[in-house]
């Protein structure tokens, strides 16, 4: 399946649907997700990693492939993350099909941002701020429409002509109110949800500008020595993750505050799907600051893979090819 077929078939309204359910597994211990195997490729400030996971009610064995190269966009102008998705027949291990992963990853990652600010945002929430103006974000600010009645964004992007292109993408494509904006700060002041989505290794956002009731959905790069968010925006906020397992594997966003002995582990309130499954209680107030940090987890893409694939099937969608 191309990225064509992939767009035919993916709603973010379906693709929210069924990342919640895999979320919900996880925690129900229906889902089987290891951490993901990476090489690091110093160089090329680049990652390579591997992706498996098997949700057994949704039936969905899926393994992605996929590349990220935080200098693609700047030196060679070509996408920052590449990928491959395969699915196989959970009951006899057959390959059903072969995604391209870019957009299914875009999706996947959008939709749990969208189930973050579903059970995290405050009802009322009107206003995105959006620092980086990537892929992901463009997703991200999608999700949201799908979740809360999002009237106006504003985004930064250390690029100038991207957070161009992004408002007159989004703009058509939402219906809703988006302005650049020439520093992060305008982004994040009065800002209702807050999406990070960059490559910084270095923080772009200061706590000092985080409202109270704002909610952060933060995706930025990966890797134990590299964040977004400062340490007053982690300290102030209540945290949910993906995984505990994997973010205290791979985001610096809170390692490096629990190294500086700012916080300890136990600064992580909840993973999202004890959230979803109402074993934990999100949001409790308008005052309260929430952060879900992710860093990503196979099960979005097990699910999203078998939503497409099963579409494809009964829309007679991809091209099927016999590898024996």
């Amino acid at each position: 399946m191309t990225k064509s077929d992939l767009e035919h078939v993916l709603s973010m309204r379906e693709t929210i649907e069924v990342v919640e359910r895999a979320f919900a597994e996880l925690v129900q211990g229906t889902a089987y997700v290891p951490l993901r195997l990476m090489i690091n490729m110093e160089e090329q400030k680049g990652l390579f990693l591997t992706m498996p996971a098997y949700l057994t009610k949704s039936k969905s064995l899926a393994t992605k492939i996929v590349s990220l190269f935080e200098q693609n966009p700047i030196k060679h102008g070509l996408p920052t993350i590449y990928a491959l998705v395969v699915l196989n027949d959970p009951d006899t291990g057959r390959p059903l099909a072969i995604m391209e992963g870019g957009f299914l990853t875009a999706m996947r990652t959008g939709a749990v941002g969208g189930v973050a600010a579903k059970y995290l945002a405050r009802n009322n929430s009107k206003v995105v701020g959006v620092i980086g103006a990537g892929v992901q974000s463009k997703t991200q600010l999608w999700a949201l429409c799908e979740v809360r009645d999002i009237t106006k964004a504003l985004v930064y992007d250390i690029i100038p002509q991207r957070s161009n292109e992004y408002v007159n993408e989004m703009s058509r494509k939402l219906g809703i109110d988006v302005f650049p904006v020439d520093h992060a700060e305008r982004a994040v002041k009065g800002a209702d949800i807050l999406i990070t989505a960059t490559t910084a290794r270095d923080p772009v956002i200061n706590g000092a500008w985080v409202e109270p009731g704002t909610h952060i959905n933060a995706f930025g790069v990966m890797g134990p020595e590299a964040r977004e968010l400062d340490t007053t925006t982690i300290r102030k906020s209540k945290l949910i993750v993906d995984s505990r397992e994997a973010v205290l594997s791979e985001s610096g966003d809170i390692l490096i505050p629990i190294k500086e002995g700012s916080i300890t582990e136990d600064h992580i309130f909840s993973e999202l799907g004890e959230i979803v499954t109402g074993r934990r209680e999100g949001r409790t107030s308008d005052n309260e600051i929430t952060l879900w940090k992710s860093v990503g987890l196979a099960i979005q893409d097990a699910a999203a893979t078998k939503l497409a694939y099963d579409k494809a099937v009964d829309q007679k969608l991809g091209i099927e090819v016999e590898l024996t």
